[in-house]
């Protein structure tokens, strides 16, 4: 998985061949951390198959990834085409300055 910021975004990318989009999961857990996960089936073995060689893994797969503070984990977009699953998550505006906040002083 590619993790790419942008100024205006986090952006992942994840080669899945031959995954459909409903066999993997985008979740945002703990408010924080970006969950990526899945399952890549196994091809179906015939009776009179002879396999030369197996490279293509399959199973379960699983990344997690912890996102800064300027992440806008409520408008995460996710989208999969020819293999490729891209997350976008827009970035909070740098030029906003954080919030301050007075403490009052006693005594």
């Amino acid at each position: 998985i590619d993790w790419k910021e942008t100024p205006e975004a986090h952006n992942f990318k994840a080669d899945l061949p031959g995954a459909k989009k409903e066999e993997v999961k985008v979740e945002v857990e703990e408010g924080r951390v970006l969950q990526i996960s899945g399952e890549r089936s196994k091809e179906e073995e015939e009776k009179n198959d002879k396999w030369h060689r197996v490279e293509r893994s399959s199973g379960k797969f699983l990344r997690r990834f912890r996102l800064p503070e300027n992440a806008k984990v409520d408008q995460v977009k996710a989208s999969m085409e020819n293999g490729v699953l891209t997350v976008t998550m827009p970035k909070e505006d740098a030029k906003k300055k954080p919030e301050m906040k007075s403490i009052e002083i006693s005594g």
